[in-house]
């Protein structure tokens, strides 16, 4: 069965360029001129994808991403205007999966649509891995969520994703081109600052949930968890 995405955004052009190309690569597409709309047929019947631009007529793409956050993990495609650019640190916070700044490469978004699903799948299949644990968090498989203390921290499907590589490697460094390529799919050569942004939201979650382990950076490499109790204890 075809997997279903949404896109919404207010330029006929741009929603006419995501149809062909999507749809040549597979999908099945269906294209809304505003988020509420988009919302609309979500609510009805939620796709496996959904590519949002932020500034829309009516309720604006960030509102709408959150919404749609609330109501499902589906991955979500942020697209922002090169003058807003910073917004796509809004909706990476809002619970967005990837963002791209238009104008775009066509065949790129495809790619990273194509790399989001690829890791909802294999997220989807996840039971029956050996059960990863770290400090006072776990990732329970068979619920798809990571837990402090057994209470779940409520991380979103790529937030889960990346902290599933660095709880693979417990204590140990993790470059920023291995998340990048094992979470997103992406060439470590491409320009983005996705990782660092759902680091980031990461952080802010286990820091609500009181938890002892930390996402510490390597300056110039990546990120590895450490453990705040072993630190003081040391």
């Amino acid at each position: 069965m075809k997997k279903l995405i949404y896109a919404a955004d207010d330029d006929p052009n741009i929603l006419e360029v995501l149809h062909a190309f999507l749809v040549s690569a597979g999908f099945e597409v269906r294209t809304f001129p505003t988020g509420d709309d988009l919302a609309d047929a979500f609510s009805a019947h939620a796709p496996d994808l959904v590519v949002l631009d932020i500034m829309m007529p009516g309720t604006d793409g960030l509102t709408v991403c959150k919404r749609l956050r609330e109501l499902s993990d589906v991955p979500i495609m942020i697209l922002t205007a090169k003058e807003s650019e910073m917004d796509y640190v809004t909706g990476l916070t809002l619970g967005g999966d990837d963002y791209l700044v238009k104008p775009f490469s066509p065949t790129l978004l495809v790619a990273r649509v194509k790399a989001l699903l690829r890791r909802a799948e294999m997220d989807s299949t996840a039971v029956g891995r050996t059960l990863l644990s770290f400090g006072d968090i776990m990732i329970a498989n068979d619920e798809h969520a990571v837990k402090c203390r057994g209470k779940n921290i409520g991380l979103t499907m790529t937030e889960l994703a990346l902290m599933r590589c660095l709880l693979e490697n417990p204590g140990k460094p993790v470059s920023r081109d291995t998340l990048l390529n094992q979470v997103w799919g992406m060439d470590a050569n491409m320009e983005t600052r996705v990782t660092d942004e759902t680091v980031r939201r990461i952080r802010r979650k286990l820091k609500a949930a009181n938890s002892s382990v930390l996402i510490t950076a390597e300056w110039g490499y990546g990120y590895r968890l450490e453990d705040g109790n072993e630190k003081r204890k040391g």
